[in-house]
């Protein structure tokens, strides 16, 4: 069986949250039987076609984007030639013009659709795609929800409920490096004793505002991995109350990134808008074994970190009930241990890549069969 994945972005040009499970589907169907291609637009496409991890990433040149919408003519031709090969097409929403591609080339081959996230920003912009949105939705064999709570909540994924299936997003413990002793010692010299984490690209959901304050609040160590747009304010607020307890380290490769969360106390993620549909960054945590706090908003970062279980889940946007969450943690050396082996047991249950890849094997021959 053959399946065209076709998304805005993926590898080389950006690995965010999306590429990785798309990534560790394509990678982990292939044990099933499923060989996967995966399309994308990208500014400077050397070449159409690299190979990744036992699938090929085809790329059409991106001619420019809007409201976080990249746009592309070359990509109509891509799709027709690749969904002739298909038998089926796997689509990652949200991305309007994937529904207009989908639309014009008449493809008539079975589809499914990851529904990854509301449009939470461009409300505006919303109004004019809805038609074009439900018609697309409405247009698909099934549609995926990445957790329970995500389902309950969308209003938008409500309306198709009776063809909407959930499969959690997964990784895999063998795509990140084992962090050697050598690179643990060099963060341990470096960081301070007792930190605690976050990891993320720097974006106005993610909630960095209210951990900023919650540092300066505490004056516990925290210690940020990742960039973004809006880190230069970010750091404009930390140069201003002199928040000496805040580090930034910006990007890092995986096995820094693995070596530093192995040493820290626990994951912060106080993502506050709904813009945050799943977290990976709460995965990467619990299969590391490590106690999280996240912010309740209706969406899968409390399917992932259950409050008193695998951490502490809190009211978003609220600077003092984060500083509590962070005082229990830094005070409790054993309830964080708790909360941390709880959290691996949960990643080992319910959020590997093999389950995910497994569970969209089994959906892409049922959908074909339908047909």
């Amino acid at each position: 069986m053959r399946v065209l994945h076709f998304f805005k972005t993926y590898w080389p040009d950006t690995f965010g949250g999306i590429e990785r499970s798309i990534h560790a589907i394509a990678k982990g169907a292939e044990k099933y039987g499923v060989q996967s291609d995966v399309l994308s637009l990208s500014k400077s496409p050397e070449t159409n076609t690299l190979a990744f991890d036992g699938h090929i990433a085809y790329k059409a040149k991106l001619d420019f984007e809007f409201a976080s919408t990249g746009f592309s003519r070359d990509v109509f031709r891509h799709f027709r030639e690749l969904s002739k090969e298909a038998d089926v097409i796997h689509f990652h929403f949200p991305w309007p013009l994937m529904d207009i591609v989908n639309l014009a080339t008449r493809h008539g081959k079975p589809t499914i659709a990851t529904y990854h996230s509301d449009i939470v920003k461009q409300r505006t912009l919303l109004k004019l795609y809805q038609p074009l949105m439900f018609r697309f939705l409405g247009g698909m064999d099934r549609i995926v929800a990445t957790s329970p709570n995500y389902l309950r909540s969308s209003e938008i994924l409500r309306a198709f409920n009776s063809k909407t299936s959930v499969i959690p997003l997964g990784l895999s413990e063998g795509d990140y490096p084992v962090a050697a002793e050598e690179t643990k010692a060099r963060w341990r010299d470096r960081l301070p004793k007792r930190f605690f984490l976050f990891t993320g690209v720097l974006r106005y959901y993610k909630g960095v505002h209210v951990l900023l304050e919650s540092a300066r609040q505490t004056g516990f160590e925290v210690v940020l991995i990742g960039s973004g747009p809006v880190e230069d304010d970010l750091k404009r607020t930390v140069r201003q109350q002199n928040l000496a307890n805040v580090h930034f380290l910006g990007a890092l490769p995986d096995e820094d990134k693995v070596a530093i969360l192995d040493l820290s106390l626990g994951l912060v993620f106080p993502s506050h808008l709904r813009s945050e549909a799943f977290g990976l960054s709460l995965v990467e945590a619990a299969m590391r074994g490590k106690p999280m706090i996240s912010c309740e908003i209706g969406t899968g970062t409390s399917f992932v970190n259950l409050d008193g279980e695998t951490g502490l889940v809190i009211r978003p946007n609220d600077a003092t009930a984060l500083s509590q969450a962070m005082a229990r943690l830094w005070n409790d050396h054993q309830l964080a241990l708790s909360y941390g082996a709880n959290a691996r047991r949960r990643y080992e249950t319910n959020f590997t890549a093999e389950q995910m890849a497994q569970s969209y094997a089994e959906l892409y021959r049922e959908v074909a069969g339908s047909r």
